[in-house]
């Protein structure tokens, strides 16, 4: 049996623009961290070989303190470690890749030709490829077999599976099912694929240990694996230390903050929430979006609310009469049911509003 650890696509030293400058500077050293929430995962499940598939780095450029702590830690683990290098890290001289001299046991592949690591104290054999630019029009795998050796496959490549068509090294099922691996270990998504398989060969990414933005919500981690006799499993393993998260609170017939609050009580603080307000919504108890923006911005790392929900269809209630507040309602019902759903909040605003002024009461807020 051979165990392994498959990591790809930390972006280290991402800019976090959508943060403000201090959150994103605390972002990126919480990156670097994350470096070493790997390298305990390693440790505890006694891995023999870890696959970096990729884009480690955000970009060709790399802060010293960054360079030094991925060094450091992968220095200090006793697996042998294999680096495909991506289109946001591409490998050249001058690359963080090239520039340093790296441990014996940390193996960077830098052709985007298939390279090949013979690991005889473990009966494997390891391949890979880099990226040499920041986009690769052929196949990592294109005309690819593993020769027959005997020993376990193992392929570590940065890739995109979704396009033939593909700027970021287009990889095909039948290219996996024909290339004689017994795992691929890729890079390129950003969201964990669970175990595939194509032919005899299984193949998975992990997405991205950490999310950087609300295109990348939910846990985000690595996966730990093990081979036996031609099969493998995966186990996948949370690492990130905030998630970004998109729920959204029903708060038909209840107070919108306390609503929030008890919602708040389910939830990790150290997250990062878009927050969607749905359900039918009362006219005479508006959701202050500023208020409780504030109230969850008090206790999560950063969170921002958005209002969906709908009128209550007690505003509604006067649209048969055969007065002028009838046929207001009436004409206000049909510019909705016409109108695109990005004029949908103003158009039920001027409901409020109009209706407030005919029936001779407060303006909403």
């Amino acid at each position: 049996m051979l165990t392994f650890l498959h990591a790809a696509d930390f972006h280290l030293d991402s800019p976090f623009h959508a943060l403000p400058p201090d959150q994103a500077a605390e972002r990126r050293q919480e990156q670097r961290q994350l470096l070493s929430r790997l390298a305990d995962t390693a440790r505890q499940a006694e891995v023999q070989l870890i696959f970096l598939a990729g884009d480690l780095f955000d970009g060709q450029r790399a802060r010293p303190e960054t360079v030094q702590a991925l060094y450091q830690v992968l220095d200090e683990l006793e697996a042998e470690i294999f680096l495909s290098p991506g289109n946001h890290d591409p490998y050249s001289p001058a690359s963080p890749y090239g520039k340093f001299t790296w441990p014996d046991h940390v193996h960077i592949f830098t052709t985007p030709a298939p390279q090949r690591v013979e690991l005889p104290q473990l009966g494997a054999v390891v391949y890979g490829g880099a990226f040499t630019s920041p986009y690769r029009m052929d196949g990592p795998l294109e005309g690819f077999h593993a020769q027959e050796e005997g020993v376990a496959a193992f392929g570590c490549f940065h890739g995109d599976l979704s396009s033939v068509h593909s700027r970021y090294g287009p990889i095909r099922q039948e290219e996996i099912a024909a290339s004689g691996l017994n795992y691929l270990a890729l890079g390129h998504s950003h969201s964990a694929s669970g175990l595939q398989r194509a032919g005899k060969t299984y193949y998975a990414w992990p997405g991205c240990p950490e999310g950087r933005g609300f295109d990348e919500t939910g846990d985000k981690g690595v996966y730990l694996g093990q081979l036996r006799n031609g099969r493998v499993t995966l186990d996948f393993v949370p690492l990130a230390r905030r998630r970004y998260l998109t729920p959204s609170l029903d708060i038909t017939g209840r107070d919108p903050t306390q609503a929030l609050e008890a919602f708040i009580h389910t939830a990790r603080p150290e997250d990062i929430l878009r927050i969607s307000l749905t359900g039918a919504r009362d006219p005479d108890n508006e959701p202050d979006l500023t208020a409780l923006t504030a109230l969850a911005s008090g206790y999560f790392y950063s969170a921002s609310l958005y209002d969906n929900t709908t009128l209550s269809q007690a505003l509604w209630a006067r649209m048969e009469e055969d007065t002028l507040t009838g046929l207001f309602l009436r004409n206000m019902a049909r510019r909705l049911q016409e109108a695109a759903p990005s004029e949908r909040p103003l158009l039920e605003r001027a409901v409020r509003f109009g209706l407030a002024a005919l029936e001779g009461r407060e303006e909403p807020k």
